[in-house]
């Protein structure tokens, strides 16, 4: 590296360089390569919030399409408002806490499984790990279909080889989707997201100190008192994330909603009843003063995941 005053007497007439400002050309310098990224994903993504918000202050709906206007607050009033709303709230929160807290019990019990050594223990994790990876479509198609059907459905199929054992000729034949709507739809979230679940308590796991733990087994500790007030303390953080991003994305959720029950029978979350009032309604005002209190409600929960997030790399050098 040459100093200022050598850049100098290498170009004679040439003035020298603020080192303030040689520090921001380098600093501009390795940002540049990024700027076109930058300008794509502000086009791609905040430009299409910001029209979304512009039209939640508006009155429109395409069936009055000679009365467009601007309608204030009076959308985001009606969203908080009106009853349907209301109801989608709180089916949301219902499918979002359901979601959530079973994926996580089923994603912990299945990461201390899979955290002992056993033989085929890395063919086990992959084939664990592949619902995650269906299609969420797929997915919804695959349990309305393949698991739920009240003629053809592998639940009833296995009721009838149940009621068999026992000598009944007739076995029971619930309709899945309508006795039980809402747990349809989160027993096939639950079966798609628990692998992520998983995947994050696995690594968590992975990062104890195994010393600790092996000198707490020496001392006599058993292995529920060193799950309970080690493994748990070490893994609230992961824990913590992975609620986090899990809600985060359940509150998105469409795919499944639709194609179970269409929203119908009382599982018509947000998401969905935003597409209704978009695509059928046509009241694109209200529709967009909905969407907004979603993406906040997203951004808030972003906020405390990024902060887990942020909180795990700080603590990670001191392993």
């Amino acid at each position: 590296m040459t100093s200022v005053a050598e850049q100098a007497a290498a170009r004679p007439g040439t003035p020298p360089r603020a080192p303030g400002v040689a520090r921001r050309a380098a600093g501009w310098g390795r940002r540049a390569p990024l700027l076109p990224a930058l300008v794509f994903m502000i086009v791609v993504t905040q430009l299409p919030f910001v029209a979304t918000l512009v039209i939640s202050f508006m009155d429109w709906n395409a069936y009055y399409p000679d009365e467009v206007g601007f309608a204030g607050v009076d959308n985001f009033r009606r969203v908080f408002t009106d009853v349907n709303m209301r109801d989608a709230v709180w089916t949301t929160i219902l499918l979002t806490a359901g979601v959530v807290l079973i994926s996580l019990l089923l994603g912990l019990g299945i990461a201390l499984l899979l955290d002992r050594r056993f033989r085929g223990r890395g063919a086990v994790r992959t084939m664990m790990i592949a619902p995650f990876l269906v299609v969420p479509v797929a997915a919804a198609l695959l349990w309305k279909h393949a698991l739920y059907n009240p003629e053809y459905g592998l639940l009833n199929g296995a009721l009838t080889r149940i009621w068999g054992l026992f000598g009944s000729d007739d076995p029971p034949q619930p309709d899945w989707i309508t006795a039980m709507p809402l747990w349809s739809v989160i027993f096939a979230l639950v079966w798609q997201w628990t692998p992520f679940m998983m995947l994050i308590l696995l690594a968590g796991l992975q990062g104890r100190p195994l010393d600790v733990v092996e000198a707490a087994r020496i001392d006599g500790a058993g292995t529920w008192q060193i799950f309970r007030s080690m493994t748990l303390p070490h893994l609230r953080q992961y824990l913590e994330l992975g609620a986090l991003l899990g809600s985060i994305y359940i509150v998105q959720n469409f795919d499944a909603v639709f194609t179970i029950t269409s929203g119908g029978l009382g599982t018509a979350n947000l998401p969905y009843t935003i597409y209704q009032i978009f695509y059928q309604a046509h009241d694109y005002g209200r529709a967009s003063a909905a969407a907004v209190v979603v993406v906040l409600g997203t951004i808030l929960i972003a906020t405390f995941a990024l902060r887990t997030v942020s909180s795990l790399f700080r603590q990670e050098p001191g392993r």
